[in-house]
């Protein structure tokens, strides 16, 4: 039974993004979880009105401002969803990736939900801490969507992509995807990417046919194993080609509302493409 007893939240200020808050509210309610936020205070924040002396920085009230400029952004929804849950805030300093994996590790989150990008952590380098918590942990991370257009209807868990990667931390990342899909009675996929089998030549490009329906005729077999194997009942996608834009077409198609993942600082081809499918998926990622 999948047990999430501990998330971390960490929260930049000015908030750039609710969507990460509701959906820790909804995880945390339904796993009954303490959330810690945290803050890493920057030279941003500060210009924000977060406290630059340390004794006004200790009796700040996080929570208290968070939910303060959701009301002003009418999103007046936030405060109720967060009432009545176990919250912990906590405000850091210095490099704000590196205060994201240490807190995580003092606390012992069992999975950290941030932002794919924000306009405090780094606003010249937009995703740069998020893609070095991801490098830097071994901690599961939750990133909200980065296509910020994506509907805004009120979060649920009803349809869970798992992309598998064949290889070692194959059964844990279809582990995690089918003990997430059974904890909100989702619709579980299983996919899995092959190679590109474009060539190119004198006459532009062409897919070599023969080669993708051995490549896919391959994978279909050994997630079909690995689905006996784990007794991992799901639908299965089998995809080729650019993984970040494969894994967007069928998060599309499978009408999915979380992708899980693997991640650094395990191998492999997903771990290459990590932040790339953060970025081309219109739904939240769970790296694992």
């Amino acid at each position: 039974m999948l047990s999430i007893k501990k998330i971390l939240l960490p929260v930049d200020i000015p908030v750039s993004s609710f969507r990460v808050l509701h959906q820790a509210a909804t995880l945390a309610r339904h796993f009954k979880s303490e959330i810690v936020v945290l803050h890493v205070a920057t030279a941003l924040s500060h210009s924000a009105g977060v406290p630059e002396d340390a004794r006004e920085m200790a009796r700040w009230d996080l929570r208290a401002a968070i939910i303060r400029q959701a009301q002003n952004q009418d999103d007046p929804s936030l405060g109720p969803e967060l009432e009545g849950l176990s919250i912990q805030s906590k405000v850091a300093t210095g490099e704000v990736a590196k205060a994201i994996v240490q807190t995580a590790g003092e606390v012992r989150a069992n999975l950290i939900m941030m932002p794919s990008h924000s306009f405090t952590f780094y606003q010249f380098l937009l995703g740069s801490v998020t893609a070095k918590v991801l490098h830097g942990t071994e901690c599961p991370v939750w990133t909200g969507a980065h296509v910020e257009a994506s509907p805004g209807r009120e979060f649920e868990i009803r349809n869970v992509l798992c992309a598998v990667e064949l290889g070692p931390r194959a059964k844990i990342i279809v582990s995690w995807g089918a003990q997430m899909a059974a904890e909100f009675g989702a619709r579980l996929t299983l996919a899995n990417v092959t190679a590109g089998v474009e060539l190119w030549g004198a006459g532009g490009n062409y897919v070599d046919q023969r080669w993708k329906n051995e490549l896919v005729a391959n994978a279909s077999q050994q997630m079909a194993q690995l689905q006996q194997e784990t007794g991992v009942k799901a639908e299965l996608f089998i995809g080729s080609g650019d993984v970040p834009k494969v894994l967007s077409d069928a998060a599309k198609q499978t009408k999915a509302d979380l992708l899980v993942t693997g991640c650094y600082p395990y191998g492999g081809h997903l771990r290459t493409h990590g932040y790339a499918i953060i970025c081309a998926v219109p739904i939240p990622v769970l790296s694992v």
